[in-house]
């Protein structure tokens, strides 16, 4: 028997086209330019005045039907990844919802009536989850059927904080399906890892209380989060998570990172997933041969440090979460590694096993920001449309994707590219998604930021799903406070 494979054959994208430079953003608050371009990006977008994370989400599937001239009637699954929710009851189904109505608008079938319709939560992860669900959908009961999974996030940090220039807003659709035409999702030689982490990055929603947001109608998602310590959680969990695989695979680890090509890793800005695969690079060669030692033992030199130290550092066991209290939480957990690494990142390794391993689609993610649970897929897609504006050979490649949730959790999945990835990739878009914008000025980025109505936004919607209006009966016999209600515009 044939094995069957299940993996992603279609992508898709909606991205709100109110953009912010940081370099503009740095004028406005004083922040240093250089610093931001090299640590964060160069712009980033948020969402309008009547859309939220279900409008960009529903608009990303009936994207992704058009685009890859998906018959609904086939898609037996519908799941949602998002940290952005305003409904604590409903969600994938108000996407389907909207889709349907449009999808019937036009004389088209809606999806099917049997279709399942999950939201997945934790953190940036929830579309990775999702994923990893519709593929064993489709593994079991759902075979022969197609599963849509859509990624929609809108991130927001308080004005003033050091979150606030990783903010963004964005959807991603992915097409999940048995024999795929973009990667097969190999889900058996992945790896897991989890722990709790206490306060690494929280939305309790003892924050909503109290709020007036009558203007915008949208409640305000300022995450509760520390910086280093968060960095801290990405980079332990992530070296979790390869173990977890590196075991089950039985796999030399340095062997095996050298063999990589290209790496997509979670990106809520510039500089994380840099900082993730390089100390992963350097546990790798503390686990590896006597040319992997003398590799670092050479960067150890130059930082002063004695290599049986790092080593003893790399294979000792540190309790993260012990960190979680405000007298710990900017302790180094990995200080040693952390010194090795600066002095590894002004190498021509780096270069070679690091930046350029990471390389596929990273430019077009400087403009996009963070986008929580789409910036994996979002990063995926637009390393796929590099990939083939270069004529690059990928077919059969492996590919290793990172998908992390601040809580704390990682997944790491190998990819391998299938041979008609260039048809499925040509059918992408996201360029042409990230290709109309409006530049925001520092009154409109207040406004907007604030869930006031900016003047002077010259835009009419098209092609979108948008809010039309928001319920404010609450009577005895009929109640829709607080519900939102949408329509398409063509």
């Amino acid at each position: 028997m044939s094995k069957k494979t299940i993996g992603i054959s279609g992508i898709a994208t909606y991205v709100p086209p109110f953009r912010v430079w940081l370099d503009d953003w740095c004028e406005w608050t004083g922040n240093q330019w250089p610093k931001i371009r090299e640590v964060v990006g160069r712009s980033f977008r948020m969402r309008g005045p009547n859309q939220s994370i279900y409008t960009m989400a529903a608009t990303a599937v009936l994207r992704l039907i058009e685009q890859y001239d998906i018959d609904p009637s086939r898609v037996k699954f519908l799941g949602l990844g998002t940290e952005s929710s305003t409904d604590n009851s409903a969600g994938a189904i108000i996407v389907k919802g909207m889709v349907d109505r449009e999808l019937e608008r036009r004389g088209k079938p809606p999806i099917a009536r049997s279709c399942e319709v999950p939201e997945f939560k934790h953190a940036c992860l929830g579309g990775v989850y999702g994923m990893k669900s519709a593929i064993r959908h489709l593994a079991l009961d759902g075979a022969g059927s197609q599963a849509i999974v859509v990624c929609a996030d809108i991130a927001e940090y308080a004005r003033g904080s050091s979150g606030e220039p990783t903010q963004g807003a964005g959807a991603v659709a992915m097409l999940i399906e048995e024999n795929p035409k973009l990667v097969e999702v190999d889900l058996i030689r992945s790896g897991s890892a989890s722990d709790y982490r206490v306060m690494d990055f929280r939305k309790p929603m003892v924050r909503f209380c109290g709020q007036d947001r009558s203007g915008s109608h949208q409640v305000q998602d300022f995450p509760v989060f520390n910086g280093k310590y968060s960095t801290t959680c990405y980079i332990d969990e992530t070296l979790h998570a390869l173990n977890d695989m590196y075991q089950k695979r039985d796999l030399c680890a340095s062997n095996y990172i050298r063999s990589l090509k290209t790496v997509f890793l979670h990106r809520p800005y510039r500089r994380m997933p840099e900082t993730g695969w390089a100390v992963a690079y350097l546990f790798a060669l503390g686990s590896g041969s006597s040319e992997d030692h003398a590799e670092l033992a050479s960067y150890c030199y130059e930082a002063g440090i004695e290599p049986s130290a790092l080593l003893n550092e790399m294979i000792s066991k540190p309790v993260v979460a012990s960190l979680a209290d405000p007298e710990r939480l900017n302790i180094e957990v990995y200080p040693l590694t952390m010194a090795v690494y600066r002095i590894f990142r002004a190498s021509r390794c780096y270069r070679r096993e690091i930046l350029d391993k990471l390389a596929l689609g990273s430019d077009t993610m400087l403009d996009l920001g963070n986008v929580y649970t789409a910036a994996l897929p979002a990063w995926i897609a637009a390393g796929f449309e590099q990939a083939l504006e270069e004529d690059r050979d990928m077919t059969g490649e492996e590919l290793l994707t990172l998908g992390y949730g601040s809580g704390d959790a990682a997944e790491v999945i190998p990819f391998i590219v299938s041979d008609g990835w260039r048809e499925a990739t040509a059918a992408i878009g996201f360029a042409d998604a990230m290709e109309f914008t409006i530049d925001l000025n520092q009154t409109q980025y207040a406004d907007l930021h604030d869930g006031r109505r900016p003047r002077g936004l010259d835009y009419l919607p098209q092609g979108e799903f948008v809010v039309d209006h928001i319920g404010q009966s609450e009577q005895r016999q009929f109640t829709d406070l607080g519900i939102e209600y949408y329509r398409y515009v063509g």
